[in-house]
């Protein structure tokens, strides 16, 4: 007979069916089934975790797909990158948890959006959203502590700051890391032991490590808020010197105005972040300029901002007009022959409508990048649209 105090399970999660890419169900008579072994084989264990862990939503079926394998190995190459990078800046990194020097903005921001991950991944766990707690923390290691916070603190590590904040760079980044490897666990059990096993002042198996717990006194909102505006201005000149084809290593000149004293302040402050993630230098900041320069090109970020790239000296703007002015040649080319179909009324009556939406798709697409390009190259050439 059952005892009830012998209760084997007390939940039970049940996931959606995994169907192929085309949405079916894998039988032996369609042939369509996976064989997890081969997978792993290739891809690794923990990227097929993690892709089926990412693709769950409770109640759904899920589609296997071989672009988010793809999408899931890419994320387990980073981490161990990033994690290998960070080891060889620890190896002489002194023992104690907690920082003892001056965190700067970027030590502030990286162990605030911790503490919010840690809160967003406990809650999704607890309530069985498996995909959000690995969307969350897929979230903040890539596109903040990789993308972000590991290059703001790569002068530190080299020694080119000071000792004293070279130290505290080390220690921030090796609890940061730590509480990471204990947040993926659960998510990618195999890369991280293996990463734990090498990490300095760190005994014994990550498996029987606590989980991270929310730290009230590592909450930084304001700091988050100044940090956000910083890596917006960061943003802005990337892309402004991605629109004019600036060489990567090349500086830049760069004029920045703010219509607020708050956005003022955290920029001063933060200057050495956008001269060292935008190659900007020299960089100019004033407070809302009536006059605006001629030559730049502008761009707007938040808070009030305003950022313009000079591009005198940056560029050769006679072979750069000339690059667009052949791309805007073929670009208006391609418009016209769409137009001639969307005009042609065999066309509009023979093609099926998805067919047509897609032309006249096609078409709205092709206006948009022109217009951009006659607004560049009235930049450039002010005479060009005469």
């Amino acid at each position: 007979g059952s005892n009830s105090s012998n209760v084997i399970f007390r939940e039970v999660f049940i996931h959606g069916l995994v169907l192929d890419a085309q949405g079916r169900k894998m039988s032996k008579s369609l042939g369509n089934g996976i064989d997890p072994i081969e997978v792993i084989e290739e891809y690794g264990a923990d990227t097929l975790r993690f892709m089926l862990i990412t693709g769950n939503t409770p109640g759904n079926d899920l589609r296997f797909q071989f672009e988010r394998l793809e999408g899931a190995r890419n994320f387990c190459n980073k981490i161990w990158n990033a994690s290998r990078f960070a080891l060889m800046h620890l190896e002489d990194l002194e023992p104690g948890a907690a920082p003892k020097g001056r965190l700067e903005l970027a030590d502030r921001w990286i162990l605030s959006r911790l503490n919010s991950t840690v809160g967003q991944v406990t809650y999704n766990l607890e309530k069985y959203e498996l995909g959000e707690a690995a969307r969350e923390l897929y979230e903040y290691i890539w596109s903040e502590f990789c993308d972000w916070y590991i290059e703001l603190i790569k002068p530190r590590l080299y020694g080119k700051v000071t000792p004293e904040s070279r130290k505290t760079a080390q220690q921030v980044l090796w609890y940061v890391l730590s509480e990471i490897l204990r947040l993926l666990h659960p998510f990618m059990p195999f890369i991280s032991e293996e990463i734990w096993q090498h990490l300095p002042h760190r005994d014994g198996t990550l498996m029987l490590e606590k989980w991270p717990e929310v730290r009230e006194e590592l909450a930084a909102p304001e700091q988050e808020k100044q940090m956000s505006l910083v890596m917006d201005v960061i943003r802005t000149i990337r892309n402004l010197r991605a629109e004019l084809n600036v060489a990567p290593g090349k500086k830049a000149e760069v004029l920045i105005t703010a219509n607020n004293d708050l956005s003022m302040g955290y920029l001063q402050e933060n200057l050495d972040y956008i001269k060292l993630l935008a190659q900007a230098d020299p960089v100019e900041l004033t407070l809302q300029k009536t006059e605006k320069p001629k030559e730049a090109l502008s761009g707007v970020a938040g808070g009030g901002v305003e950022v313009f790239l000079l591009f005198a000296g940056l560029i050769d703007v006679a072979a750069e007009i000339k690059r667009l002015e052949k791309e805007l040649k073929a670009l208006t080319a391609e418009r016209q022959k769409i137009e001639a179909k969307c005009n042609n009324p065999g066309f509009l009556a023979k093609a099926p409508a998805e067919v047509v939406a897609k032309e006249k798709g096609k078409l709205a697409e092709v206006q948009v990048k022109e217009k951009a390009l006659k607004e560049r190259l009235a930049i450039l050439d002010p005479t060009s649209g005469e």
